[in-house]
């Protein structure tokens, strides 16, 4: 793909990248007297924002696209500085990083992989990105990933909720502030068994790649574990628009609950799918049917409209929270678009924050310093309280909420509320969990 397939927003960087003068991967070149990749020599850095801007997930790409262009604002010294004002860290100054002013560039993952990686390519070999971030989808974080981790840059994952992303597939270049489904699964499970009981059928459908696959194995793991019956598990292609055929064997399984481990456009349209086959109003088994949504965001809320009242569902942040950094991050957002921000835009801001965090107190670009800068980082200040990046598989542990759609909202916004706040440590696992074994870190690479 060549260059004017982006936007490139800011200060431009003069000249091209240099030709092969170290041992690389064929894909990708650097200058002989760099060293590390794409090493800004310059008064500008460049970052990466490659998220999905059609496709199925292309409202979360959208909001991620805001929220990049906020972050990026804040650094450069622009706007009210959002939670740069309230995060423990106090290395950023609002001057850009090591006093580079940052731009970007733009790409559309169209959430595919294929896609994706091309478009990350591109922004690294041909205008000199020194981070990739975005996505919304785990099969494009998993690809992107592993590109960046073999081009020599850090990959900020964007909404990434697969538990492979930090599992098997987990590098040493990648990291991931979204939650996952193992922690999904840990956080609805109480909340699920106080609701409905220990005696349910549960029937799952399931997007049909790596986020809905782990999904399905964490909710199934963690509703067995209280007493509920797995009646079935059926997967269904990303690129479904229509789930009749899907819908329709479930009203004679025996199943009680519906778990819809579908995500975007997939969700809003399985979910009005079973509403308009009447499973809200039966009773199967003596017990009201259910359906629960493992991960839910605001924005598939408004897609689907009516049919998410009443329905249960996990997210990694919300922006009815009351904390300073959420408070402070809700203010900024809205003030620019008009209306409040995903749990996506959310995700991404805290990610390039991060990042730019890192650099300041490693004090250098190169993407080794950057990633023992962030392993093991605890911090405050950005929403869900206290935080860690992980060393042992660059994983964010921290509290994950427990939503459902509200009854009586009071606005097109106002769709979701918090029902319970899970604390980290209820959600924390071992990095040798089953669940997530199989992957190895490795070594950073620079280039």
């Amino acid at each position: 793909m060549s260059t004017s397939n982006f936007t490139r927003r800011g200060v431009l960087k003069s000249g091209a990248i240099a030709g092969a003068g170290v041992a690389l991967p064929t894909i990708f070149t650097a200058s002989s007297a760099a060293a590390y990749m794409n090493e800004p020599t310059g008064s500008t850095v460049t970052f990466g924002f490659n998220v999905p801007q059609t496709g199925a997930y292309a409202d979360e790409g959208a909001d991620e696209l805001r929220a990049y262009e906020l972050a990026v604002e804040h650094l450069n010294g622009g706007g009210d500085a959002g939670m740069m004002n309230t995060f423990s860290s106090k290395a950023l100054k609002g001057n850009g990083i090591l006093g580079k002013k940052v731009e970007f560039v733009t790409g559309d993952t169209q959430t595919k992989s294929d896609a994706a990686r091309a478009s990350a390519k591109s922004m690294i070999e041909k205008d000199g990105a020194v981070m990739i971030t975005g996505g919304s989808s785990s099969g494009v974080a998993i690809a992107v990933q592993g590109l960046c981790q073999e081009a020599g840059v850090i990959f900020m994952a964007g909404l990434t909720h697969s538990n492979d992303t930090t599992g098997k597939d987990k590098k040493a270049n990648g990291f991931r502030h979204f939650f996952n489904g193992y922690m999904s699964a840990a956080a609805l499970a109480p909340v699920l068994k106080n609701l409905y009981g220990t005696d349910r059928n549960a029937y799952h459908l399931t997007a049909d790649y790596t986020w809905g696959w782990t999904q399905e194995e964490s909710i199934a793991a963690a509703t067995e574990a209280m007493g509920w019956n797995t009646v079935n598990k059926v997967r269904t292609p990303l690129a479904s628009t229509d789930f009749s055929s899907y819908i329709a064997p479930v009203l004679n399984s025996g199943a009680d609950v519906l778990v819809l481990n579908h995500y975007g456009g997939n969700m809003v349209n399985s979910l009005t799918n079973a509403v308009q086959f009447g499973l809200r109003d039966k009773v199967v088994n003596g017990k009201n049917f259910e359906i629960v949504v493992p991960l839910y965001s605001r924005l598939m809320a408004k897609g689907a409209g009516e049919n998410v009242k009443g329905i249960h569902g996990s997210t990694n942040w919300h922006w009815s929270l009351t904390d300073e950094g959420s408070k402070a991050f809700v203010k900024s957002f809205g003030e620019k678009y008009g209306f409040p921000p995903s749990q996506a835009a959310h995700t991404v801001y805290c990610q390039t924050m991060l990042y730019a965090d890192a650099a300041e107190r490693a004090g250098t670009f190169n993407p080794c310093g950057i990633a023992e800068a962030l392993e093991g980082f605890e911090f405050d200040g950005l929403g869900n309280g206290p935080t860690l990046y992980r060393a042992d598989d660059h994983q964010c542990f921290k509290d994950v909420l427990v939503v459902r759609g509200k009854e009586n909202p009071t606005s097109e916004f106002d769709l979701l509320e918090v029902v319970e706040v899970t604390p980290r440590g209820q959600v924390e696992y071992a990095p040798d969990h089953p669940m997530f074994a199989g992957g190895n870190l490795g070594t950073c690479n620079a280039g």
